[in-house]
């Protein structure tokens, strides 16, 4: 009898145990070796599955690699070996790693048996979690050095604490009971998020430098009720641990002390990418229409920055229901549009530096008067009156080719004295023209935009009308504005990064921001906003600010970055330590220093804390900043309200205003401060020896963050009796100011020549209109 072994080969040892034998007889060896194959193979199949089986996923001298896991630089699947010994931190455990061994390489692995994943080397706990960090954010990893650095690379997941599916756009956290511990009883339920804020979503490595510091993780934001906090803290959400960023031009972590009286929400629908997008597109639209109607009525281009500031004044009066575009506005005609485009008439004068730049400036000018003259309806006498001193000028450049720079400007200076005012009369009709119908079609471009956020509203099933709240009359510390209109549910946006670059995409339109700043508004969310405590919304949020702030900036390189400039880290610490400064009455959520401030969108930006427009806000006491974007109609508004309020306050009410020392001729905002009953110190900060940060400072480079003022700045401290006690302006306070408004040589003169362009343009254009020298 022959007898045969039949070895059902096993991946593990319990298989080689369970080998059974057969017993062949002698005549069928031949004709049943198929047949004796085919049982083998069958009892061979039936083991391993059984032995398999009885496996546990958690058992760490038996693994199973899978079939898609390559060959290469992988362990192989453990066999039967003696248990190891499991050293794993808890948290690596938890997260589903247990350590093997490879007979291969005879060496030791580590196995996840949530992913099928294996690395010769521990893991490291906090890589990249694609289950509950699934953009990258929270990323870190240590480096040679020991120092955390953010790691955007795809990394080993790990087992996430909250399964539930999550959002494209949410940057979704564990769910955790955070306690609340509110400062005080008597705030309104606010926009504040309540629950202990987590860490920021990345970091940017860099060296640090004198005003740049490491942001310290923000305790929960003062003053929300009760009911807020208990609502709240049950879904607030922790963020994994992270590493903060190194460079930072804010501190979140300062408290307010301004008290207001509990308002209203405020009545404007919730923003939405779509209706951003068409917001935008009408926006250029009305841009490109100025910039045409400019060169085919006037000849000209548009004065550089006119359209930013022509919004900036509207706003200021406007009392129509679009944030940016202006509807509803009295008078119809911009005063400062008019200025602007009536002192680039007939030619734009620049400044010159040479001798031949001042004699064709002079004969472009007298051209430029008598053609205008030649093809308007203007009287005999203005024609008779422009001709003669412009045939006088072109004599006089005949008879004199060698005449000094200063002679030829002494001549433009007559010339225009003598022609100007014939010419702004011939040209006003047109101009007013001009600004009229810019307004008129920003109206119309409103309406479409109001019908295109109802339409959003009804897909959803919301209604226009609205069921407004009951205000108390109490005194409250400040909180974010909010939002009468529930919050809609908004699109998938999408974002990668390059760099240090965050790249927010939503239809194909790119925002772009720097790690850093996403960050800090990442922080500003948590701190203000109430109804997506599971940052669903916001991605598609943060992309509608970016592109509502790009819509008022412009496309051009630079265009109006110089209307969003903010003072340097230093003063802002100097301003909070000597004066009690808790406040920035004119910011954004991107250039912002403290979480409290005001802006010019309350729609988009008071989910990151805005307390809206200055304008509308109305503080009973408390240390404010003002750097108000350089507008003489919005300056002057500013100065109106901020009397009117140290007037009707009996608390300690101080505002400390930042405006450029404009003197050809001064600005109604600078004179009346300086006649100011509740001015009590006044500061000059010469030119070009102090500096501003860059309003694209979300988006420039680090070098290219600062740049030096151009014209001087004027320090005006307002306050009533009880701001004074408490903030006296004295000499050593003053002086410690002016110590932190020093040169830091962080300025880039060439990065930053088109903002110091821009400011030097819309000084010279002040300076034309006073008919004073360029020299």
């Amino acid at each position: 009898m022959a007898w045969r072994r039949c070895c059902a080969h096993a991946q593990s040892g319990a298989a080689l145990r369970n080998t059974r034998w057969r017993q062949w007889p002698s005549g069928e060896a031949e004709a049943g070796s198929e047949k004796r194959w085919l049982v083998c193979r069958t009892d061979a199949n039936k083991m391993a599955s059984e032995n398999h089986s009885n496996l546990q996923p958690g058992d760490p001298t038996a693994m199973i690699r899978p079939a898609s896991t390559s060959d290469q630089g992988q362990p192989s699947s453990p066999k039967s070996v003696k248990p190891l010994v499991q050293d794993l931190p808890d948290e690596l455990v938890q997260a589903g790693w247990s350590k093997c061994w490879s007979r291969r390489e005879n060496r030791p692995y580590y196995f996840n048996k949530f992913t099928n994943q294996s690395l010769w080397e521990m893991p490291v706990f906090g890589q990249h979690d694609i289950i509950s960090d699934p953009l990258g954010l929270n990323a870190t990893v240590e480096s040679s050095e020991g120092e955390p650095v953010a790691d955007n690379a795809q990394r080993k997941r790990r087992h996430s604490e909250d399964t539930q599916q999550q959002s494209t756009n949410s940057f979704k956290r564990p769910r955790t009971d955070a306690p609340m511990t509110p400062t005080t009883p008597t705030i309104p339920i606010s926009p504040i998020a309540s629950g202990t804020p987590s860490t920021t979503l990345s970091q940017t490595c860099g060296s640090k430098s004198a005003d740049e510091k490491v942001q310290p993780t923000p305790s929960p934001a003062p003053g929300a009720s009760a009911s807020a906090s208990s609502s709240s803290s049950s879904s607030a959400a922790l963020a994994p641990v992270s590493v903060r960023p190194t460079a930072v031009y804010w501190d979140l972590d300062i408290p307010t002390n301004a008290v207001i009286k509990e308002r209203a929400p405020i009545e404007l629908l919730p923003p939405h990418p779509d209706v951003e997008i068409l917001r935008a597109q009408l926006t250029l639209k009305l841009r490109q229409h100025y910039q045409e109607l400019c060169q085919q009525r006037e000849g000209i281009d548009p004065p550089r920055d006119s359209f930013n500031r022509w919004l900036l004044e509207r706003k200021a009066i406007d009392k129509g229901k679009d944030p940016l575009l202006p509807s509803d506005c009295d008078p119809v005609v911009s005063p400062s549009m008019f200025r602007e485009v009536m002192n680039d008439i007939p030619i734009r004068l620049s400044r010159i530096k040479y001798r031949e730049e001042a004699r064709k400036l002079l004969f472009k000018y007298a051209e430029s008067a008598k053609r205008m003259i030649e093809s308007r309806n203007a009287t005999p006498d203005i024609r008779k009156t422009v001709k003669w001193n412009v045939e006088d000028t072109f004599n006089w450049l005949r008879k004199e080719p060698s005449a000094t720079k200063e002679d030829y400007m002494e001549r433009l200076e007559h010339l225009r004295k003598q022609c100007g005012p014939h010419v702004a009369a011939v040209a006003k009709d047109s101009v007013e023209a001009i600004c009229g119908k810019i307004y008129h079609i920003s109206s119309e471009y409103v309406k479409r935009v109001r019908e295109k956020h109802l339409a959003v509203l009804q897909e959803c099933n919301m209604s226009e009308e609205l069921e407004r709240p009951e205000v108390m009359d109490r005194l409250v510390y400040c909180y974010p504005s909010r939002l009468a209109y529930p919050t809609v549910p908004l699109p998938r946006v999408e974002m990668h990064f390059e760099n240090d670059v965050a790249c927010v995409r939503y239809k194909g339109e790119v925002r772009k921001i720097s790690r850093n700043f996403l960050s800090k508004l990442e922080q500003l969310y948590r701190y203000s906003c109430i109804d997506d405590t599971r940052f669903e919304k916001f991605l598609a949020r943060v992309w509608c600010l970016l592109r509502r702030y790009q819509s008022m900036f412009g496309v051009g390189a630079h265009e109006g970055t110089g209307l969003q400039g903010a003072l340097p880290v230093a003063v802002f610490e100097a301003l909070n330590k000597h004066f009690g400064v808790t406040f920035e009455c004119f910011a954004s959520p991107l250039n912002c220093y403290f979480r409290q401030y005001c802006s010019a969108f309350p729609d988009t930006d008071g989910y990151f804390g805005s307390r809206g427009s200055f304008l509308t806000f109305s503080p009973v006491s408390g240390s404010f900043e003002a750097n108000p974007p350089f507008g003489e109609e919005l300056m002057d508004s500013m100065v109106t309200h901020m009397e009117n309020l140290l007037g009707s306050s009996k608390e300690p009410l101080s505002f400390i205003v930042f405006v450029p020392e404009w003197r050809n001729p001064p600005t109604p905002a600078l004179v009346r401060m300086e006649e100011s009953k509740f001015k009590r110190q006044q500061i000059l900060v010469p030119a070009y020896e102090h500096e501003y940060r860059s309003g694209a400072q979300h988006i420039c480079k680090k070098e290219d963050i600062y740049y030096k003022a151009v014209h001087s700045t004027a320090l005006i401290f307002l306050q009533n009796d009880a701001g004074f006690a408490k903030w006296e302006p004295v000499q050593e306070r003053i002086q410690e100011l002016m110590a932190a408004y020093k040169i830091t040589g962080k300025s880039s003169s060439s990065s930053s020549s088109s903002v110091i362009s821009g400011e030097k343009d819309q000084e010279q254009n002040r300076d034309q209109s006073s008919n004073t020298e360029y020299l």
